[in-house]
């Protein structure tokens, strides 16, 4: 089970603001740009800035949200619009990588986090991806299966975002969620193997 699964019925809620951003002639790749600078922005400022002021956590699940939608957006204008091309393809993955591991390591900075277990958090997500795109290579198609897929882990670390800002979670709970995401992470990376290496080729 993973988030992912609700993607379509989101998609249908973007859809007419897709079609008007189309209209205004603003392409995919602008979008797939401007997500991943603002996630890059968002990082660097919650990393500096919320360890001495709380609240900016908050900023994690609001951007995550915001995000979200951009990166369906992008999406939706590459297929349904015609903007799709071999550089967009690049920079949507490139800049998910990205962005996902300068927010994921954001909460680095607060005392009494372990660096160790975020650095593992983030590569296993990096993993996770990097082998959802063998899946194309391998004859199969591009693997999204969960339980810790890229919207699952915008989930968790907007969750915690909130939690941190409120008051209510502290490094521990970033320490434990982490690690038991990492752990799902190994699950996700397995799935997407398994998958990819069942699915029937052409061949």
């Amino acid at each position: 089970m993973s988030i992912y699964l609700l993607k379509s019925r989101f998609q249908n809620l973007l859809r007419p603001l897709v079609r008007h951003l189309h209209q205004m002639g603003i392409s995919a790749n602008a979008v797939t740009h401007a997500a991943g600078l603002i996630s890059l922005l968002v990082a660097g400022w919650v990393y500096w800035q919320a360890p001495d002021t709380p609240f900016w956590y908050a900023l994690l699940p609001l951007w995550m949200l915001l995000r979200m939608g951009m990166n369906a957006i992008d999406g939706m204008l590459a297929r349904e619009f015609g903007h799709a091309s071999r550089l967009g393809a690049y920079l949507n993955e490139l800049w998910d990588v990205l962005a996902d591991a300068a927010l994921y390591a954001a909460l680095a900075s607060l005392a009494g986090v372990r660096h160790d277990i975020v650095l593992s958090f983030v590569v296993l997500a990096i993993l996770s991806e990097y082998t959802g795109v063998l899946g194309v290579m391998v004859g199969s198609r591009r693997r999204y299966e969960g339980p810790m897929g890229k919207s699952d882990r915008a989930f968790v670390v907007g969750l915690l975002g909130l939690l941190l800002a409120t008051g209510i979670a502290n490094a521990n709970w970033v320490n434990w969620t982490y690690a038991l995401a990492a752990a799902l992470c190994c699950i996700t990376l397995l799935r997407r193997i398994h998958a990819g290496l069942k699915e029937p080729t052409d061949e």
